[in-house]
């Protein structure tokens, strides 16, 4: 079989990072990485689609040639403003009398029943999650395959986006010169890329601090129940730097990364100065000014997060929080977050076992770099396992008649044997 690839692509507010992986026989062979500045978008919107274009085509032409790879199918992502999530139920009776032994095709059925009944026209579903059936008084019930019944119940959790904004997407990949494969909400793939097997067990609550948003997203034993955005991240640290000391905001976020800090601001160690270049003038200020500056604008951010939290659950029920993105680096941050929240938080990094291996080989991985790409390497992650079939192997209809014969025996099977 030849080789063949999955392109990535992370379109951010402040950055565009993109991974193209070698993939062969359902296994990541190499990944090259890229990353280029992101024009025309902010908060997850496109506000200017030329600017997006050129940031799009410079970026994989880049790619391309250090790959080797001619790229012309894409996964990207989507998130912020542009989302939308609901739950759709729908109830669907399986037998007049008595019990049935539920099939892969009853399971089909109810999912694509609650799907249309939550469907609209305005939008387009990315992702649809069953939370979980139910069959007669039994509730909660992961896995109804084999089991009787005779009403099948199911919650299904829909996360769509915006369909003038998918359109858009979709029409700005094209004149970039490339075609979408498939789309996924960008807190589900940095989740991907950062859970192992023991962040699926329990309730695991998972934030992803970005540059303008916080995407806060709530799994159950591995299947994602909530998710809360915030209109919030780093950039609003930044930019309440450059309106207080009036600089420019390029200048404001590398004095946050270089000096930025949170903690009691009445040290001695904060009064020796930094000089600040302004109109070609250096002047002097307090790093006590920053460390105030920056303390009461992160501690507003996590108290946004632990109201957030608190909306889709309470803090003593979370049994691991995993903090993502560059804020949790910032000194201090990490210990405000826990203080805010009442609970011990883990920084998120990259575990997932297909490319784990990948960080310690690429050096554009090591350190805090990794956070680049843990978006683009977990859309990789989704889209490597990505099939036909639904969860729990559930298949749709075949119209092909002789697949469609053998699946009617296996129910047959199941239902008698």
């Amino acid at each position: 079989m030849l080789s063949n690839y999955i392109c990535a692509l992370d379109i951010g507010s402040s950055k565009i990072a993109a991974a193209v992986a070698e993939v062969k026989k359902r296994h990541i062979n190499n990944i090259f990485l890229e990353i280029g500045p992101s024009k025309g978008i902010k908060k997850g919107i496109i506000v200017n689609s030329i600017d997006l274009v050129n940031s799009i085509s410079h970026l994989l032409k880049s790619l391309k040639a250090k790959s080797g790879i001619n790229i012309k199918f894409i996964y990207t992502n989507i998130s912020g403003q542009n989302i939308v999530t609901r739950h759709s139920n729908a109830i669907m009776p399986l037998t007049e009398r008595g019990n049935k032994v539920i099939t892969t095709s009853d399971i089909y059925q109810i999912n694509e029943q609650a799907r249309i009944l939550g469907s609209s026209l305005e939008e387009e579903i990315i992702h649809q999650i069953p939370s979980g059936y139910s069959i007669d008084s039994k509730s909660d019930i992961l896995n109804p395959l084999g089991l009787y019944s005779h009403r099948l119940e199911v919650d299904l959790y829909l996360i769509c986006g915006k369909l003038s904004s998918i359109q858009t997407l979709t029409r700005t990949i094209n004149q970039a010169g490339y075609e979408i494969k498939d789309l996924f909400f960008s807190g589900i793939a940095s989740a991907e890329a950062i859970f192992n097997q023991d962040f699926k067990k329990g309730v695991n609550i998972f934030c992803d601090i970005g540059s303008d948003i916080i995407e806060l997203l709530l799994f159950d034993n591995g299947i994602l129940k909530n998710i809360e955005i915030l209109p919030i991240g780093g950039d609003d640290l930044t930019w309440q730097l450059s309106e207080i000391l009036k600089i420019p905001f390029e200048l404001a976020e590398d004095i946050k990364r270089s000096y930025g800090s949170i903690g009691d601001c009445s040290e001695p160690s904060l009064d020796k100065e930094i000089l600040l270049k302004k109109d070609n003038v250096y002047k002097p200020i307090k790093q006590k000014v920053i460390t105030e500056i920056v303390t009461s604008k992160s501690k507003l951010i996590c108290q946004r997060i632990k109201e957030a939290q608190e909306k889709i659950i309470p803090s003593e029920k979370v049994d691991n929080f995993i903090a993502c993105g560059r804020m949790v680096f910032l000194e201090g941050f990490l210990e405000t977050l826990e203080n805010s929240l009442g609970i011990s938080v883990k920084i998120g990094k990259i575990n997932n076992p297909e490319i784990v291996s990948f960080v310690s080989q690429n050096d554009a991985l090591s350190g805090q770099k990794y956070l680049t790409y843990v978006t683009s390497l977990g859309i990789i992650c989704q889209a490597l396992h990505t099939r036909p079939q639904g969860i729990f192997g559930v298949t749709p209809p075949q119209h092909n008649p002789i697949l469609k014969a053998i699946n009617k025996v296996k129910e047959i099977y199941q239902e008698y044997f």
